[in-house]
């Protein structure tokens, strides 16, 4: 009696199987689902591996059979010690060239692409799907990535399959130098095609350009800069591992909000009677709620104070109900020069905090305030450099002093 079925289901054989009876049943379905042949069944592959390894090992099958699939977990069984599906596959076959073959072919891999993609703040905050439209290679379908008929495809008689050509040049008596360049026949591929051969799809390049289309999917507290990875939608060429296509977040820059971190900075310009006497204000949020913000009388603002309202700020990437603080900075606006008739002036002043009053003495001189446009300030400023180079044109750098 079994506790459990799963394993020998798998496999498609009873629990009374022989180890014979496992290995051919292992043989079948490996060579079906293998990656090479099937490649849209890597999870049944492993699955199939893991069963087999577990069944053809007396000690494993005697916990599974005792305990089932949760017994092999508790014992690490399948943790430490589960071999991966290509290295069982390749042991189990003896690890012949085929197979060898086979495995460093799959270690290389095609270049990965990297495209930028613009998001708004919004996006950033409520979470989006964009769609991103991008030009790829892929192996043409009309030759099987051949580039030709069946059998045209020959090793290349000028560089003898290698795409490299190898010359001897000689410097001098006795010394010469070897130069390594790429094949101008089969331009480094090593092999060639007969034009009459070639595929017409492709015109022998065994791969052709396809627009594809992907859905970027931006979760609620995503950063700038951060990267989003589709794993094997890269350029195809055959003989390699597709690359991975990698989306670089790029965030705009937002009229309003600042973020910095999980905080959202915004500036608030207020009066100065709001200022003193208390305001309410409504701010729109980046989910496009209303929030009231409400200084009450007697709380004075200064210019440059700091405030926060807390969870109002960026959601946390991956745990989006936790907020960071939405930080406001007020700017006070003074009102203009004559705001108020100068009688009234004294009325004013009596409600406000007395000032210190000075006393003028016969040494202190009185002198007025005049305002200063900066802009014209800057002007004056690089005018009189550019008069002063050209009153003393050889002033500058060390001079020497002379007796």
């Amino acid at each position: 009696m079994v506790k459990e079925m799963k394993y020998y289901d798998i496999l498609g054989v009873k629990p009374s199987a022989t180890p014979a009876e496992l290995k051919k049943a292992y043989r079948k379905l490996a060579m079906k689902y293998h990656p090479d042949k099937n490649p849209d069944a890597g999870d049944k592959f492993k699955e199939i591996s893991l069963a087999y390894e577990v069944l053809s090992d007396e000690k494993k099958r005697k916990i599974y059979d005792e305990g089932g699939e949760q017994a092999i977990k508790e014992g690490g069984t399948s943790g430490g010690n589960f071999h991966s599906p290509m290295d069982l596959f390749d042991m189990f076959f003896g690890g012949g060239p085929r197979f060898a073959s086979r495995t460093s072919t799959r270690e290389r891999r095609g270049k990965n692409v990297v495209h930028q993609l613009s998001v708004s703040l919004e996006e950033l905050y409520n979470g989006a799907t964009r769609k991103l439209a991008l030009q790829k290679n892929v192996i043409c379908e009309k030759c099987e990535g051949r580039g030709g008929k069946k059998g045209a495809v020959e090793s290349c008689p000028n560089c003898r399959g290698t795409g490299m050509q190898v010359r001897i040049q000689q410097l001098g008596p006795g010394m010469v130098q070897q130069i390594q360049s790429m094949c101008n026949e089969c331009q480094g591929q090593g092999e060639r095609i007969n034009p009459r051969d070639r595929c017409k799809t492709c015109n022998g390049r065994k791969i052709v350009r396809e627009r594809k289309i992907l859905e970027v999917h931006i979760d609620k507290g995503m950063k700038d800069g951060q990267k989003i990875t589709f794993h094997g939608e890269g350029d195809q060429e055959p003989g390699l591992e597709p690359g991975d296509i990698i989306i670089v977040l790029d965030e705009k820059e937002h009229p309003v909000y600042h973020r910095n971190h999980g905080d959202l900075l915004m500036k608030l310009e207020i009066e100065l009677v709001e200022a003193l006497c208390g305001f309410q204000r409504p701010i729109k949020t980046l989910d496009n709620r209303t929030l009231l913000i409400t200084s009450h009388p007697g709380e004075v603002i200064k210019y440059g104070d700091v405030k926060c309202i807390m969870n109002e700020g960026m959601p946390m990437y991956r745990n989006p109900f936790d907020k960071g603080r939405l930080i406001i900075q007020f700017v006070v606006n003074f009102p203009p020069d004559g705001f108020l008739p100068k009688e009234r002036l004294p009325e004013l002043e009596a409600l406000m905090p007395e000032r210190e009053e000075v006393l003028e003495t016969d040494d202190a001189e009185v002198v007025d305030l005049v305002r200063i446009d900066p802009s014209q300030q800057r002007q004056r400023f690089a005018g009189n450099a550019y008069d002063e180079d050209d009153e003393h044109p050889h002033r500058g750098g060390v001079q020497c002093a002379t007796q």
